[in-house]
């Protein structure tokens, strides 16, 4: 098996369930009231990320109660750690403005980055398991996140209904991005697997309610490389084929998409020229 496939399989313990749960809360209440985690990361009136979503049915007092669970803002300048590999589990982050990286180290040293978190998404998720964050998190730009105390939150979420089933729901996908990225590793071509990642990337900034078309790639190439198990040159390459075949353009960290309908089909392996293209 493949070191990087290993050290993914390794990472990834599965997230468990909060403690104190049984078995019969994890039956759908029909009547529990369904909120977006969102409402947790925008409790605050002044985030701009408050469009994102509208609590169903929840009253003020459990307005009021996940409003007091949250940390408000912590800044991060670029560079800056918000965890390291190892440390234990204190808190869940909810990032609000900029990017940040998520990475970890395989058994022969190399770094494997493991994900890329732009605003409204949740990172700490993977420490449930262990209680220890099996990879470190660094803002890859000034960023801003707002800190949700792991234990507050867990005692919460089994008042909550509504909040407990959205945790649940945010560890499914997890999950699916897991499988998602085994695939991309185990099985895609090299162009394959830059192609899939712009389609993502388009598709988490129109979530936000911006331009799917057009957007700031933070990380660098290297970073891009650590993630797909691509060396820096192949990426290098890759982004001129593209720009040259008219597929992007690239203006200093500005990716623009000029042929959606193609990164589509060379992600999913539907252009026969292609199917033979060189892994890294």
């Amino acid at each position: 098996m493949d070191a990087t496939l290993r050290f993914l399989l390794k990472w990834r313990g599965g997230p468990r369930f909060f403690r104190g749960q049984g078995e019969g809360s994890m039956q759908k209440n029909e009547n529990a009231k369904i909120i977006s985690i969102a409402s947790i990361k925008v409790a605050c009136k002044d985030c701009s990320l408050r469009e994102l979503c509208l609590p169903l049915g929840m009253s003020d007092a459990d307005l009021k109660a996940l409003d007091n669970v949250i940390r408000r803002r912590r800044t991060l300048r670029k560079g800056e750690q918000l965890y390291r590999l190892g440390d234990p589990l204190k808190s869940l982050y909810a990032v609000r403005t900029g990017t940040l990286k998520t990475a970890g180290l395989m058994e022969d040293g190399r770094v494997q980055v493991t994900g890329f978190h732009l605003p409204g998404e949740l990172l700490g998720m993977d420490a449930i398991n262990t209680d220890r964050h099996p990879c470190s998190a660094e803002a890859l730009e000034t960023a801003e996140v707002c800190e949700i105390p792991y234990s507050a939150l867990e005692e919460l979420a089994q008042k909550v209904p509504g909040l407990q089933h959205q945790l649940f729901r945010i560890m499914s996908r997890e999950l699916v991005e897991d499988e998602r990225l085994l695939m991309m590793l185990g099985r895609m071509s090299a162009e394959e697997r830059l192609a899939s990642c712009l389609i993502s990337f388009s598709r988490r900034h129109e979530r936000l309610g911006a331009s799917g078309a057009a957007f700031k790639l933070s990380m660098s190439r290297q970073d891009l490389g650590d993630y797909l198990g691509l060396a820096l040159e192949t990426v290098s390459r890759l982004f001129s084929r593209f720009q040259e075949e008219k597929l992007i353009e690239i203006q200093g960290r500005q990716v623009n998409l000029l042929n959606s309908d193609r990164l589509h089909a060379i992600a999913g392996g539907a252009v026969p020229d292609r199917a033979h293209a060189h892994h890294n």
